[in-house]
């Protein structure tokens, strides 16, 4: 398959990923968008499905199958399948994994009070540990990660809605995502830079209480030569980067950018990135900061 022509939109998507990680917000998501929605299909059935969108000249041209992983069986006939139809079929899929964090997990099987499918008798934590590791190749093959443990339903499918409805397929979706370490690294990063050796302008009582979304903050980091050294290096490296992503068939990269508590540094680097990328003609860039508001 050519990767560098590929349609407006793919043809079939596979949504899995974690237990309680949003896969059934996601499959209605994707019935909005007009896909032919299929939930806990068996992953020997995909090229049946790749076979019915290539023959059907047009009538079933976009197709979503939710695939839950129940063992390593299940897996193993992912694969095959999946290079099956890369084998065999013009038709381009992609991967949409859904992950959350441990605790997040727990918290909604105890809300829910549901059990683990892989762990029916024991605590949820434990069937979270062994989905995790059942899943954490599959997570690599994924064109797009999203980690929910954070978002409301609606925020999710604003994400959705938001990568499956572009129809220009040349731009990739790049998320830029400011956070603090102290609270931990988003699991659905592809790239990761701490930005805590620049100057801090917690230290400074009169910025404390601001963000590196104000003004006087931004231009605190920005002033610095190890700041602009960093940035040239860091764009350069993207730059780079990116258009090697795209040809691989990603369709978003997550760049995450974090200091100690979120706040200041981090959020004024991600300020700035998201506007020199979206500067460029073939990206699409969205700049979130998930702990700018935290005490």
């Amino acid at each position: 398959m050519d990767r560098d022509n590929l349609p407006s939109q793919p043809s079939l998507v596979i949504i899995t990923g974690m237990s309680g990680a949003g896969k059934t917000i996601a499959v209605q998501s994707m019935e909005d968008l007009g896909y032919f929605c299929v939930d806990n299909l068996p992953p020997v059935l995909i090229p049946k499905f790749a076979e019915l969108i290539e023959q059907s000249q047009g009538r079933i041209a976009k197709v979503a199958l939710v695939i839950d992983l129940r063992g390593r069986e299940f897996f193993t006939a992912l694969s095959e399948s999946l290079g099956f139809v890369r084998e065999h079929y013009t038709i381009h899929y992609e991967i949409l994994f859904l992950d959350a964090t441990d605790s997040v997990l727990v918290q909604r099987y105890k809300e829910s009070r549901r059990r683990h499918p892989l762990a029916p008798e024991g605590l949820p934590l434990d069937g979270i540990h062994m989905e995790r590791k059942l899943l954490e190749d599959l997570k690599g093959w994924a064109t797009q990660v999203i980690d929910t443990s954070s978002l409301k339903p609606a925020q999710l499918k604003e994400q959705i809605v938001s990568r499956f409805a572009n129809t220009d397929r040349k731009s990739i979706s790049i998320n830029v995502t400011s956070f603090g370490f102290k609270y931990g690294v988003p699991i659905d990063a592809d790239l990761i830079f701490d930005v805590r050796f620049l100057p801090n302008p917690h230290y400074v009582d009169i910025l404390r209480p601001k963000t590196g979304q104000d003004a006087e903050v931004y231009d605190y980091v920005m002033k610095w030569s190890e700041t602009q050294v960093f940035l040239s290096k860091l764009l350069d490296m993207l730059e780079y980067l990116i258009p090697l992503y795209q040809k691989e068939g990603k369709s978003q990269v997550v760049i995450g950018i974090g200091c100690t508590g979120g706040k200041h540094r981090s959020v004024a680097i991600a300020e700035y990135l998201g506007r020199k990328l979206a500067a460029g003609e073939m990206e699409t860039v969205r700049v979130q900061h998930r702990d700018s508001t935290r005490e």
